[in-house]
């Protein structure tokens, strides 16, 4: 579908993206609960894999660590990413409703 200006755009069709915006902004809200849940497991056992890493000072130890801290790494990734497109998704809806509300109050 060819790129249209929001000034151009019929009420409905602002409406219908408004409802397709907010449906993605929902989901990417729930999934970056979850991303969030699963960084926190994976910040604890990066946590205990450095104390094991500090106290064992084995070849294994120190591989765990770096394991546990390429996964933490990840998911920091994937949290930034989703919180980038929640932000970005905001914007958007705000610029749909704003131009929806311009279209009823002139």
């Amino acid at each position: 579908m060819p790129f249209m200006s929001l000034a151009v755009l019929p009420g409905a069709v602002i409406r219908r993206r408004i409802t397709e915006v907010s449906r993605r902004l929902a989901r990417c809200r729930q999934e970056l609960q979850v991303a969030e849940e699963q960084l926190m497991y994976f910040s604890d056992t990066e946590s205990d894999a450095q104390l094991r890493a500090l106290v064992s000072e084995t070849p294994m130890a120190d591989r765990e660590l770096r394991d546990a801290a390429r996964h933490a790494a990840a998911m920091t990734g994937h949290r930034e990413r989703l919180q980038a497109e929640i932000a970005e998704l905001e914007e958007r809806l705000d610029a749909l409703l704003d131009r929806l509300s311009t279209r009823r109050n002139p």
